[in-house]
């Protein structure tokens, strides 16, 4: 058998997509991954037991640590996103609250902008606060230089979305690692809505990508789902993560010392909170997961080319105000768009509407392929009005600067024929 697809690293995109992470010598030859549906494995003997919860040997014992079903979505998004290690978790928002419990210990504080998820403002200002951890909300976000007044000795990282949600802003990547990496501050980014396909963050000086693979990583709307990435290149001994200068002491010894510098962030999430806190991702959902990403590239394409015209179709709509995508040459993220996403900036398009709530909420009584829900990322078109869902229980001052209005309208586009996408708004808009 001369297969070895799975471990070579120069082949494409779509290719490793399909292969990228598993061998299927290893699984009795089953082409499909196969699921492990159980809860523990056998140890094999005393020594074996020794070497694995020693982690001098990869493996596995208990679910609640690994499964090889699992392992095999780690290496196949840590393939296509370029870095060193990948992690599951049960959900986006498990994926993102381990990244903020691993970073940070009481007293410190994440620097981020307004422009993000409703969830992730909720769990930066209100969840973390009584652990001690603070959440310092930039005014700017477009100014990179107004970032500096915000960090101190206990800033732990600076946190932002690839595309924010729902105002689709596009952030200046490079200069943000540029001047988090000058105060030896790693960037944690959460690239759901481009996906590794759309936005490679490793490539800008991200160090740390979070998603909720809910969307469309999986693309199918069927599990809830969270992954972490880690780049492999940020010195977590450098002076500011005594955790982390603690982890290492503890296991310098036990874990190959390159692996361990190059997979701290992950070792450690793994180890110390998806272990002990319990948010793992269940086989049956990594299964699903890796069946959605096998077509991750095509559904992209598609996604990205009924946004660009349906955007287009709702810029020149009376019924519309404003319309927020960055593939529109009059937004304001046109060119930083092109910078980075050439293949297209994502299929998540914001629309306010003429005639205020009022109006926007006729719309959603009138759409008859648009669905009414607050997901994102299905192969199947969505819409939803954000102030009362996504963003529901923030004031108008916060909402505002995330983008959000009491007329705002969030479409996530699907892969659907986009003529009849058009028809369909287009009717429902006329009836506003």
């Amino acid at each position: 058998m001369s297969y070895k697809a799975f471990e070579k690293k120069d082949l494409g995109f779509t290719t490793r997509q399909l292969h990228a992470g598993y061998d299927p010598a290893e699984h009795n030859g089953s082409k499909a991954v196969p699921i492990y549906q159980t809860a523990a494995f056998e140890l094999g003997d005393y020594e074996r037991c020794l070497r694995l919860f020693r982690y001098e040997e990869e493996g596995d014992s208990y679910v609640r640590f690994s499964n090889p079903t699992n392992r095999v979505l780690d290496r196949r998004l840590t393939s296509l996103e370029g870095g060193s290690a990948s992690i599951t978790f049960a959900s986006g928002m498990a994926a993102i609250s381990g990244t903020f419990l691993n970073l940070c210990q009481a007293g410190d504080n994440i620097v981020s902008v307004r422009t993000l998820y409703g969830g992730s403002t909720e769990l930066l200002q209100s969840v973390l606060k009584p652990y001690g951890i603070e959440a310092r909300f930039i005014e700017d976000e477009n100014d990179v230089e107004s970032y500096r007044q915000y960090i101190d000795d206990h800033t732990k990282a600076i946190y932002i979305e690839a595309l924010g949600n729902p105002g689709m802003n596009v952030l200046d990547v490079d200069a943000i690692t540029e001047l988090a990496h000058s105060y030896g501050i790693p960037v944690v980014i959460d690239n759901t809505f481009a996906t590794p396909y759309l936005f490679r963050p490793f490539e800008h000086g991200v160090d740390i990508a979070c998603y909720s693979a809910t969307k469309y990583l999986s693309g199918h709307g069927t599990v809830i789902a969270g992954m972490v990435s880690e780049a492999g290149t940020f010195d977590w001994l450098g002076g500011r993560f005594p955790q982390f200068e603690a982890f290492y002491e503890e296991y310098k010894d036990l874990i190959d010392d390159k692996t361990l510098r190059t997979q701290m962030f992950t070792q450690r999430l793994r180890i110390v909170y998806l272990m002990q806190l319990g948010g793992h991702m269940s086989p049956q959902t990594a299964f699903y997961v890796l069946q959605g990403m096998e077509t991750l590239s095509l559904r992209m394409e598609r996604h990205v080319y009924n946004a660009q015209k349906l955007a287009e179709f709702l810029d020149q709509h009376p019924a519309v105000t404003e319309v927020r995508y960055p593939g529109l040459p009059d937004s304001p993220y046109y060119e930083l768009g092109r910078k980075y996403f050439p293949k297209g900036p994502g299929a998540i398009i914001s629309i306010r509407i003429r005639g205020g709530k009022e109006a926007a909420l006729r719309v959603l009584e009138n759409v008859e392929i648009f669905d009414y829900m607050t997901n994102v990322g299905d192969a199947k078109s969505l819409i939803v009005h954000p102030a009362s869902s996504t963003h529901f229980g923030h004031t108008p001052e916060e909402n505002a600067a995330a983008g959000v209005f009491e007329d705002t309208l969030r479409i996530s586009v699907g892969i659907e024929d986009i003529d009849d996408l058009i028809a369909d708004i287009g009717q429902a808009l006329d009836r506003s």
